[in-house]
């Protein structure tokens, strides 16, 4: 464009005004042929900076294709990290419950593990009372062992039988009497029951 500076229209027609009688002056050759060679070389200029748009032109849309085509892919690769970090998340939340339920977990074992060690001291102390009762009725029948075999040795063997035989006699005897003393208040019962009768 810097080739047409300094032209205007009327340049280019080149009209000037006549001088004296009114006619027109045709321009000549050699002016129309400087202007014909600017002209040329205005359009080589313009050409040329047509060529540079074009490429600078081409260039920006290389470029912006590019900048398309890394947007595309770094789009792409924003969602797969975001999926990632959605299933890190939810990993780590899980992560996070299942810490908590385990705490609670060993929490209960170790309220269980104290109810148990009581339990077995508790056992313990019992089995240990169990074990002394059972050692004193033991040295009781050793010791009730030794009275009975003191007693019912074959030397007094004679003489116990003949003592349980008496007490067998004057229990039935006892009996005896009993059994008459009852007969009798029985018919005396009974007399009074005819007295009141009558």
């Amino acid at each position: 464009m810097s080739g047409l500076e300094g032209f205007s229209i009327e340049d280019m027609i080149n009209v000037k005004p006549l001088r004296g009688g009114g006619e027109l002056q045709e321009p000549k050759v050699e002016q129309l042929i400087g202007k014909l060679g600017r002209l040329k070389q205005g359009k080589r200029a313009l050409e040329e900076e047509i060529v540079k748009i074009k490429s600078v032109s081409d260039s920006l849309e290389k470029e912006l294709e590019n900048l398309q085509t890394k947007v595309f892919q770094l789009e792409a690769i924003h969602k797969e990290k975001e999926e990632v970090c959605n299933k890190l998340q939810f990993q780590c939340e899980e992560s996070e419950q299942d810490a908590a339920r385990q705490l609670q977990l060993n929490k209960k074992s170790e309220q269980l593990l104290e109810q148990y060690r009581y339990e077995i001291q508790d056992l313990k102390l019992k089995h240990r009372k169990l074990r002394m009762r059972f050692e004193n009725q033991l040295h009781q029948l050793i010791d009730q062992h030794k009275n009975l075999h003191y007693v019912f040795t074959p030397e007094r063997l004679p003489d116990e039988l003949k003592s349980v035989e008496n007490t067998k006699s004057q229990l039935l005897a006892a009996e005896k009497l009993k059994l008459t003393q009852l007969h009798n208040l029985d018919e005396e019962l009974e007399e009074m029951k005819n007295q009141k009768q009558a």
